[in-house]
Order: C-alpha cells, then sequence, then structure tokens
C-alpha cells in the first residue's frame, strides 16, 4: 500500500472540502485495534484531495484503507481483488456512472455494504440507493470525527 502523501501545500486552499480547516485526530489508544485484524475499508470518491484526506484519518485511526477508487469501474475492480469489509461511497463520481450504481453492484456482487460520504443526499438519491442496504449517510462538509464515527457505527452493525 501506498505512503499517504501530503496534504496540503502552499497555494493550494482547503476551503470547500469535506475537512476544511479540521485537525484530524490520532489514533485512540486502547481502541478497538487490541486482538482483531483492522477492519478493510474501499475509499471511493472523485476528489483527489478528499479520498487522500480520508485515506489519512482512516489509517490514523487504524483501520486498513484497501485502496481509493474514482469510479464505479474501479471500485468494483477493487472491490474484488481487495474484498473491503466496508465501502465509503461519494455519489458523485468520474465516469458515466454514479456512487449509487457503484454502491447497488457492490451489494448485489459482493455483499460489500456502505456509507455514503456526499453532498448529494436528497430524498430521491436516497430511495435509489435503499437495495444497496447503506449503513449510513454522511453529510459534506464534515469533520474528521464524524467520519470516523460513521465508520465506526457501519462496523457494529456488521459485526466487525
Amino acid at each position: 500500500m501506498r505512503e499517504p502523501q501530503a496534504l496540503s501545500s502552499p497555494g493550494i486552499s482547503r476551503r470547500g472540502h469535506p475537512f476544511a480547516g479540521a485537525a484530524f485526530a490520532p489514533h485512540e489508544e486502547g481502541a478497538t485495534a487490541a486482538k482483531q485484524a483492522p477492519a478493510r475499508l474501499l475509499i471511493v470518491e472523485d476528489d483527489h484531495l478528499v479520498a487522500m484526506e480520508m485515506e489519512s484519518v482512516l489509517l490514523g485511526a487504524g483501520f486498513e484503507v484497501t485502496g481509493i477508487a474514482a469510479t464505479a469501474e474501479g471500485a468494483l475492480r477493487q472491490a474484488r481483488s481487495a474484498k473491503p469489509d466496508l465501502a465509503l461511497m461519494d455519489i458523485r463520481l468520474a465516469g458515466a456512472r454514479d456512487g449509487v450504481d457503484a454502491a447497488l453492484d457492490l451489494f448485489r456482487q459482493m455483499g460489500v455494504r456502505c456509507v455514503f460520504a456526499t453532498a448529494h443526499h436528497d430524498k430521491n438519491t436516497q430511495l435509489r440507493a435503499q437495495p444497496a442496504q447503506p449503513l449510513g449517510w454522511l453529510s459534506k462538509p464534515y469533520q474528521p470525527g464524524a467520519l470516523l464515527q460513521a465508520v465506526r457505527t457501519a462496523l457494529s452493525v456488521l459485526k466487525l
């Protein structure tokens, strides 16, 4: 797995990104990572900076990130090879298919459920996504703590 890259550099504004102005929470000592393998998470997000920030937060909390995909097709490819426990899914993705399409395919083909992390969570989108049995909806912008809470809640439902 690649090492996380620096998340900001001079001249790049983080305003408008889900973690704008947020400090990342360090790994909590004594958390659920005791004697169990860390949960395996797939990030499906077409904004590179947002995806890298998510990865940094999740790795820092002791989770394993199996990969980052920017398209529905990429999410399916990565899920087939890495077999994640959970996907973190944006709705708007690069390519012709969106995150709802990806979530439906992940669930139907591999049983992988997701938490949607998106600014696009209107009622119609939620109804379209219902057959994928999402484990949560996280509205952008969000703080790192909210991301971790959504992941931990979803994993508790999955009993991981």
